[in-house]
Parts: structure tokens; C-alpha cells; sequence
């Protein structure tokens, strides 16, 4: 995990997408991209952090379930990187699959009780826990007994101190990718970095944006079914409502994509800076693009492509669930109280 600049090429992770069976389900398919090396994309701030969107926004069109599968796995590979964890499985190695865990449930914690060196045991439940009935290993936010926290921890999924509960999820969008909860009891697991580094590092903020990169890739995806639909009918029959809704989905896509093109130049270019205000302001528009590319394909699409076309139906549940990973006026309340202080905003041309 050392190459900052490794990378896939674009047609062959398009093509091995095109290439799946579109009956298995999205773990299945992960550990299919997983198993030809396809999860080798740049790391943040490496000098090609577009590169690596690209890629999210791919898998991401094909199909939002799988990306939060493969996101979470290519972010971990990140944050090993970045820690520089010498003792963390492969991430190349076939049979190797990540998620990263760092939501925190209302009245849950895993708790660290050390044990030798930096190994721990863990105890506890972690909410939110996307893909772990099938991946190996798992990044989660662990607390210490007397409060202290949030530490990163690795662990190895397949022990029996872990154990998957699927009784906590009943969404219909999203639904591949499971975000389930795990009941840590003695398992083993070791520490990653010192405390606090996984919020303090620079990729915090750096992963943070690569997930507007997904947001997008599920819009454009949702975006291309209504282009597909006009491109095939006689111009006679496309009429103006449907036009104008292509209009505007074309204007947010094309603004989005400008916006995060800008973000990854600011992140190649300042590496080590906070880059919290980059990952507000293209999350919240990607948000934005994504509820007006929902808004404006449907309408034009009407009912039958929710009904008879089972790509664009599935897509259409998921992004609302994925979206919902902003925490909307939050997060613009914390871009402004970040704008206010840099000595006057950037918005001159």
C-alpha cells in the first residue's frame, strides 16, 4: 500500500463492472473487483486524488450498494497507508476485504481493555457497520474504559468474539450493503495509530469528500437513464418538459463535477492542510445535485421507470439512503462557522 499513485485503468474497472453477474449481491461483486486488483486506485492527496473519484463515481453508477462496500474497503487501505500500520493484513492479498466502522449508536460504545503491546480485546456493539457479514477485517472507532477516544482499531472479523446482528436493518435502498450491528465480546484486536489520529489526520477530511465522489457517480448514473431515454426518441416525442428536466439535471452533473474537480486539485496541492471546508462544500453540493437529479429524472421518466426498469428503480431507492450520510443543515452551519474566520471567502473569479 505504498505506491501513492497506483492506479487502475478507468476501462478496465468499467469493463469488469459491465462484466459482473447482475443477480449476485453487491459483497459478492465486491470480492469480485477485489479478486482482479481493481481496488488499486490513488490515495488522498497523493498527486491523483481525482483519479481515485473517478473511480468511486464509476462503481458508483453501476450500482450505490456496491461503492459503499468498495468505498469503505479503499478508505481503509487509506488510513493503514496513511497510520503507516506495518502489522495490518494486506489489503491485495485474495480473501482480504475492509470496512471502516466510526459511526457511534446513541447508547453504544466498544470499549479497549488493553492486553499486551497493542493488542486489545474489544467489548461492546458498533452500530452502522456496512459489509461486515462479509468482509474479513474491520477499521473501527473504539473508546478506552475511562472515556478516553475515540482510538482506531483493526480487526479481524472471523473469531469468535464477533458476532453480525442483521435485526436493526429494514431499509429497502441500500439494502446490499447491510449496515448492521456488531457485538464485540473478548475479541482481539489491535490499535491503529495513537489516540485521536483518526480524526486529526488529514484524510479524515480528504475520505470525507471522496464520499460527495460517490453521491455524484449515483446522480449521474440516475442522469444517464434520462439522457438514454431522450437520445432514443424521435425528436418529436421527447417534448419540452422532458427536455428542460435534462437541461437542468446537465447544469447540477456538470457544476458538481467542476466543483469536485477543484476540491481534488485544492487536496493534491495542499496535502497536509485541513480540508474540512474542500469536503463541506462539495458534500453539500453533491447532495444538492443528487436531490435535483432524483427530482428531475423521475418526473420525466415517470412511473415505468420505477416500475419496469430495475436499475433505475434500485438506484432511485439507494441514493435518498445514501445521501442521508450528510447531516444536511449541520453541515452547513459548520462550512459557515469555518468561513467566517479565513479572512473573507474565496468566491472571486
Amino acid at each position: 500500500m505504498s505506491d501513492a499513485k497506483a492506479c487502475i485503468r478507468p476501462d478496465d474497472l468499467q469493463s469488469a463492472l459491465s462484466n459482473l453477474n447482475p443477480q449476485a449481491d453487491a459483497a459478492t461483486q465486491l470480492h469480485e473487483i477485489l479478486r482482479q486488483g481493481l481496488d488499486q486506485i490513488p490515495l488522498p492527496g497523493s498527486g491523483a486524488t481525482l483519479k481515485r473519484w473517478q473511480a468511486l463515481a464509476t462503481v458508483a453508477a453501476h450500482n450505490l450498494s456496491l461503492v459503499k462496500l468498495y468505498e469503505g474497503h479503499t478508505d481503509a487501505r487509506a488510513i493503514l497507508a496513511e497510520l503507516d500500520e506495518p502489522g495490518a493484513p494486506v489489503a491485495t492479498t485474495c480473501g482480504v476485504a475492509w470496512g471502516v466502522w466510526a459511526a457511534e449508536g446513541a447508547n453504544t460504545r466498544v470499549i479497549i481493555t488493553p492486553m499486551a503491546g497493542r493488542v486489545v480485546r474489544l467489548d461492546g456493539t458498533k452500530c452502522w457497520c456496512s459489509g461486515a457479514q462479509t468482509v474479513s477485517h474491520g477499521l473501527l472507532t473504539a473508546w478506552h474504559a475511562d472515556g478516553r477516544g475515540p482510538h482506531l482499531v483493526r480487526v479481524a472479523m472471523h473469531q469468535p468474539g464477533v458476532s453480525v446482528s442483521e435485526a436493526a436493518w429494514a431499509a429497502v435502498g441500500m439494502a446490499d450493503s447491510a449496515s448492521v450491528d456488531v457485538t464485540f465480546a473478548a475479541a482481539d484486536a489491535h490499535l491503529v495509530g495513537e489516540l485521536g489520529d483518526y480524526l486529526s489526520r488529514p484524510g479524515f477530511w480528504q475520505g470525507g469528500a471522496g464520499i460527495a465522489a460517490c453521491w455524484y457517480g449515483g446522480a449521474m448514473g440516475l442522469g444517464a437513464a434520462l439522457h438514454d431515454m431522450l437520445a432514443e426518441s424521435l425528436p418529436a416525442a421527447r417534448g419540452a418538459f422532458r427536455l428542460a428536466a435534462l437541461g437542468k439535471v446537465d447544469v447540477a452533473l456538470h457544476r458538481t463535477a467542476a466543483l469536485l474537480r477543484a476540491a481534488a486539485q485544492w487536496i493534491d496541492d495542499h496535502p497536509l492542510e485541513d480540508a474540512s471546508s474542500v469536503a463541506l462544500r462539495v458534500r453539500l453540493a453533491a447532495e444538492d445535485c443528487a436531490k435535483t437529479v432524483l427530482d428531475e429524472a423521475g418526473r420525466a421518466l415517470g412511473a415505468s421507470a420505477f416500475c419496469r426498469n430495475a436499475r433505475f428503480a434500485r438506484a432511485a431507492a439507494d441514493l435518498p439512503v445514501f445521501v442521508r450520510q450528510s447531516h444536511g443543515e449541520r453541515d452547513f452551519v459548520s462550512l459557515a462557522e469555518r468561513v467566517i474566520p479565513s479572512g473573507g471567502p474565496s468566491w472571486a473569479l
